[in-house]
């Protein structure tokens, strides 16, 4: 006997379509320091702090060796390759200023596979709806699962190494 399926109301195809909406990460224009809240988080400055605008100098007492710690592997690129003089904006290759939450169109420009694949909903993760017409969708931004300084992931281990039940059955049930 077929197993009957309970299937949702229809859509109306005339149903207008819901937004796309690209999640800004609060952590974008911001440089993490030594300095841990109370679950551990690192205590993040926002860039603005020193470089507000290209005019600006950096403020009194700042650290000249602020950016000490920040390691860049990142191919062969340098600061200036993604930011722009006013450090709180990024830019193109043809000179175009972005605003930080416009990231994914500078990192589309070098990682085209990548973003044809994000573009299709196969790369990077989404919640709301597939179907527009039932409700809207939220995506990640690059930067919610990549350091844009380090975009690569750590290489790791899994938890725990593989046990083969059958293969290692003699060791656990042997008896004294």
């Amino acid at each position: 006997m077929p197993v009957e399926r309970a299937f949702g109301p229809a859509v109306p195809t005339d149903r207008p379509l819901q937004a796309v909406e690209i999640h800004r990460p609060s952590t974008l224009g911001v440089v993490d320091t030594d300095l841990k809240d109370v679950r551990g988080t690192p205590i993040g400055v926002s860039c603005k702090t020193c470089h507000g605008s290209p005019s600006q100098e950096l403020t009194r007492g700042a650290p000249k060796d602020f950016h000490r710690g920040l390691k860049i592997t990142h191919g062969q690129l340098s600061c200036t390759a993604c930011h722009d003089q006013d450090r709180s904006r990024l830019h193109l290759a043809d000179g175009q200023k972005l605003d930080f939450d416009q990231v994914i169109h500078l990192c589309a420009q070098c990682h085209g596979t990548q973003y044809r694949d994000y573009s299709r909903g196969a790369h990077g993760g989404m919640s709301g709806y597939w179907d527009l017409r039932r409700g809207g969708r939220e995506r990640n931004s690059c930067v919610d699962c990549h350091s844009p300084h380090r975009p690569a992931y750590e290489k790791m281990w899994p938890v725990h190494p593989p046990k083969d039940r059958f293969l290692d059955w003699k060791e656990t049930h042997e008896q004294p």
